[in-house]
């Protein structure tokens, strides 16, 4: 219930009346903690002042209009720096029966400028009791707000004069979010069925402003002291320790959490719920704690174990300690993105945190580690020290994505798989080569531009430029440069060229050392020359323009002729005109195992090689973000080596073939014959990235098939694979790379119907089925059994039934997957309105069974129908611009090639408007790729038709 509290004082005689009008529903101690401080300073003299100042200059008649009708003093997204936070008080009472939350929040403010007005963010909540506290005394401020923007502004008739210090009150309600942001409701189920709710916070980018009165951006930082009011019968968390908790009336308890570091609103995070925890010491004494609900607590083992190597590991490598007491990981039961590195309470969806040994796979384990290493590493890269603004996202989400790989292979070598990273950067690339690409460092200024900065070019392009930096300076040189970039910016903001920086001077001292150990090598003078080891002079031509390069190499006799171009999948050659990158070039030959090295800062160059060769390739182990046309006889001669001794190249250089000469078809650069031919030897293919990068290239050849009806072809195609599938075992044996292979290849074989496989799959799902799911199956072999029994409706119908009773996340995973992939349209179409409702099936889920429908040949119209009916609930559910959004709009899409398709989705996306999603990039990335599809098809469907698929 709402409730007023007076505060009546007598002071020299007057009376002085103060009314809080506070929107509290409980305790009365939430009252007090308001009530209290301001009676510490109503007794300091208080003068009325003169004068008083916006925080712009714009006149009032241009400035936006307040909710009262009156004129809002401010005009722009971006809050104004007059005036930045110090610290926050912020108490918090979530009602999980009422489901909302009441609050007070005090801010201590540092003013920059003279002003009489405060301008912050608050989003979708009721504000009342707004006081200033000054060195003068306290008054009320009245308060303006500005929905459009998310702000507030509140107005002293008293200057806030430069210099001191001062704080705002603020009292505060709103409703537990429905959504995955800002604090929202939970819920999870137990095997009784009784549902439990919870309530958990997301704040990255821009929904700490949702959840309390702050400063929601990432250059106002500054020290938060947490209070939560809760039941008994439920625990909180946050990113400190608790202190104390203190009994209030009615029974309620309020937890007292140590003040943190000096930190953004982002980064803060409170959870209420009922979770149970284990808990280990690092060896630099820091606690780990895994929450988790009660019955799934012993699936918190393998994570719990990662988590203290991992955060030991981090300690040292960049030799700054971790600056909290505590690290808690919390498993949370619906859960929008993968994870979240709030400082000090990261938090993950269960899939990503849950591990059980008798039933999650090797690619679990792998999967779990990687999410785990990555939120890890945000506590130093986006942490301590965060980006100034969000154009600059890859900073923190780049690095993160580089340090899972590089933290792994060192603690974790036996979870080694070939070099997954090289996928990362095959992703970016997929959304790189399209005109609708972004720079890495791209300018944003509202909410949805911001969310949507959260894609595959700030997080794996940035990644893997960060690789070829590493490989270009060294590994050690590296390390040291970034260790002194985060020494340097401890607690503070950055742009990209306080990390150039950092790298330059450390690359300028060792710069003898790196020459000496390269002067024999070709090309080594032009790779370090004097004044041109200018990291910053590369790396913005890498940050500052979308794309990426396409070398082109010509061998003649001893000479090698370079070019480069922007890779680019379009009609239209302007978006690739101007484009010039400074790239450092890496390759090997038939004459010698050296990795040579040549920097291209030049649209074309030349390089001499010591003696002719029979073949050369370019682009090392694929340590550079840039693709490779071997012009003249080079593909043939690639070919002929790949035919009669593919191990003379490493794994990643013949998954860097296949997907270099595979786009280079899109281009019309190489004959799809040429790629077909490529791909032939992938029949004695054993290294797990060659394979999966091999049949990715080929597995939307069949879906371009299916759609078409093509299946005498079809069927032709795959007769160059089932070498490659016979040899697999139906177990669990070998190396972590070698059960994700044959995991990926038993699955692969079932889907595509391939007969051995979908006997032995059948037999193992009726005999599984027959002793009601009792019986062990292999794990790797699952997903390939589950897809085969979800293909009759008995069988579909006794996976569901396992899949609301388990436990396990993972199993529900690959359960969910295999329904989604049945024939069954009925199913399809029911499981996608259950994902939506989330009683039976996670909503978090949706995004998932939704693509995953769509890339089934008999649910792919069925996805498109369902996106389009549930547009409006799902943007709402998932917010616009959201990485999610997108995936949902690319995933449904990308495998549409006919003019028809192509005409449906753009007359639905172009009935929206801006605030439906009109504007988004995933939409021109859309029409991009069915484009890109449609002229594909156009120029290759004749040559798909003659080619004949025979072994060589």
């Amino acid at each position: 219930m709402f409730g007023v509290c007076c505060v009546t004082l007598q002071v020299s005689g007057e009376i002085l009346h103060l009314v809080f009008c506070v929107c509290i529903s409980g305790p009365a101690s939430v009252v007090t903690m308001l009530v209290a401080p301001l009676l510490l300073v109503l007794f300091v003299p208080f003068s009325p002042s003169s004068g008083a100042q916006l925080p712009n200059q714009a006149k009032a008649k241009d400035l936006p209009i307040a909710t009262n009708g009156q004129p809002f003093p401010w005009d722009r997204m971006r809050l104004p720096t007059t005036v930045t936070p110090l610290h926050y008080d912020l108490a918090i009472h979530p009602n999980l029966t009422t489901l909302d939350f009441t609050g007070v929040v005090r801010i201590e403010l540092d003013v920059h400028e003279d002003t009489n007005t405060v301008i912050l963010h608050a989003k979708q909540m009721q504000i009342s009791d707004v006081f200033l506290l000054a060195p003068e005394g306290i008054k009320r401020l009245k308060v303006l707000e500005y929905p459009r923007f998310h702000q507030l502004a509140l107005l002293s008739d008293s200057v806030l004069i430069k210099g001191r210090k001062y704080e705002v009150h603020l009292a505060f309600a709103a409703n537990l979010s429905d959504s995955f942001h800002g604090f929202y409701k939970g819920s999870y189920r137990t095997s009784s069925g009784e549902v439990r709710v919870l309530a958990s916070t997301q704040f990255e980018a821009t929904f700490a402003r949702g959840a309390f009165p702050c400063f929601d951006e990432p250059a106002f930082k500054a020290n938060f002291t947490i209070r939560i009011i809760r039941e008994p019968r439920h625990i909180a968390i946050s990113n400190m320790p608790m202190v104390k908790t203190v009994e209030l009336p009615g029974g309620l308890l309020e937890d007292h959490f140590d003040t943190t570091v000096k930190m953004s609103t982002y980064l803060v995070a409170y959870i209420v719920s009922d979770f149970k925890s284990v808990s280990k010491t690092t060896q630099h004494g820091v606690k780990i704690s895994i929450y988790a609900v009660p019955e799934k607590i012993d699936q918190t083992a393998f994570a719990l174990d990662a988590a203290v190597k991992l955060l030991d590991f981090y300690d040292d490598y960049f030799d700054i300690p971790y600056p909290l007491p505590k690290q808690d990981l919390a498993a949370i039961p619906d859960f929008q993105s993968g994870a979240m590195e709030n400082w000090g309470l990261t938090t993950y969806r269960e899939t990503g945190l849950l591990f059980d040994p008798e039933k999650s796979s090797a690619s679990d384990k792998l999967g779990i580690t990687k999410v785990i290493a990555h939120e890890l590493a945000h506590q130093w890269f986006g942490n301590l020290v965060t980006m100034e603004w969000w154009n600059d996202l890859w900073l923190n989400e780049g690095f993160a994505k580089f340090m899972e790989f590089v933290s792994l292979d060192i603690t974790y070598p036996e979870l080694h798989v070939d070099d997954f990273f090289l996928a990362k950067c095959f992703e970016a690339m997929e959304v790189d080569s399209l005109s609708s690409s972004h720079p890495v460092s791209t300018p944003v200024e509202n909410p949805t531009q911001i969310q949507e900065m959260f894609d595959d070019v700030s997080y794996d392009k940035g990644a893997c430029i960060l690789n070829m930096l590493r490989d270009f300076l060294t590994p050690e040189a590296f390390e040291i440069g970034i260790v002194r970039y985060l020494k340097r910016y401890s607690y503070q903001n950055t742009v990209n060229s306080h990390l150039w920086e950092s790298l330059t001077n450390v690359s300028r001292l060792k710069h003898t050392e790196f020459c000496s150990k390269r002067k024999t090598q070709s090309g080594a003078s032009k790779w370090y020359s004097g004044d041109e080891l200018d990291v910053r002079a590369i790396m913005d031509t890498w940050t500052l323009q979308e794309g990426f390069p396409l070398v082109t190499v010509e061998v003649r006799g001893r000479e090698v002729r370079l070019s480069q171009e922007r890779y680019l999948k379009t009609d239209d050659p302007s978006p690739s005109e101007g484009f010039l990158w400074q790239i450092p070039l890496t390759y090997k030959t038939s004459a010698s195992n050296t990795v040579h090295r040549f920097l291209l800062k030049t649209k074309t160059d030349f390089l001499f090689l010591p003696e002719e060769v029979d073949w050369v390739k370019f682009n090392v182990d694929m340590s550079g973000y840039y693709m490779v046309h071997y012009a003249g006889e080079g593909w043939n001669s690639i070919i002929k080596l790949l035919q009669h001794s593919h191990t003379a190249l490493s794994g990643n250089d013949r998954a860097n073939l296949i997907h270099n000469v595979f786009q280079l078809v899109s281009i019309e650069k190489v004959r799809l014959d040429t790629a077909l031919e490529l791909s032939l030897y992938l029949s004695r293919e054993t290294k797990i990235m060659a394979v999966t990068q091999g049949f990715g290239e080929l597995v939307p050849l069949y879906k371009l098939m299916e759609k078409r009806d093509m299946k005498v072809l079809e069927n032709q195609m795959k007769v160059s694979l089932l070498d490659l599938i016979d040899q697999q075992e139906w177990n669990d044996s070998g190396s972590v790379s070698q059960r994700v292979l044959r995991s990926y290849l038993l699955l692969f074989s079932c889907v595509r119907n391939y007969a051995p496989c979908v006997t032995k799959a059948t037999q193992l799902f009726n005999q599984w089925k027959d002793s009601d799911g009792t019986m062990s199956l292999p794990v790797d072999i699952t997903m390939a059994v589950f897809v085969i029994g979800a293909r009759t409706p008995e069988g579909w119908d006794f996976l569901f039934e396992k899949y609301r009773h388990s436990l396990q996340m993972s199993v529900k995973s690959r359960m969910k997957t295999a329904m989604a992939v049945s024939p069954l349209q009925d199913k399809l179409k029911w499981m996608m309105e259950q994902s939506l409702i989330g009683e039976i099936m996670k909503t978090q889920d949706l995004p998932d069974v939704v693509v995953s429908v769509s890339k089934n040949p008999h649910g792919y119209q069925l996805a498109w129908d369902f996106l389009r009916a549930n547009w409006h609930t799902m943007i709402k559910k998932f917010d616009l611009g959201s990485s999610t959004i997108s995936y949902l709009v690319t995933g449904v899409t990308n495998q549409y090639s006919t003019r028809e398709m192509l005409d449906e989705v753009r007359s639905f996306f172009g009935s929206l408007t801006e605030e439906t999603g009109s504007e988004m990039r995933c939409i021109q990335q859309a029409y991009e790729t069915i484009e890109d599809n449609i002229r594909w098809m156009d120029k290759n469907l004749p040559l798909l038709q003659s080619h004949k698929f025979t072994k060589k």
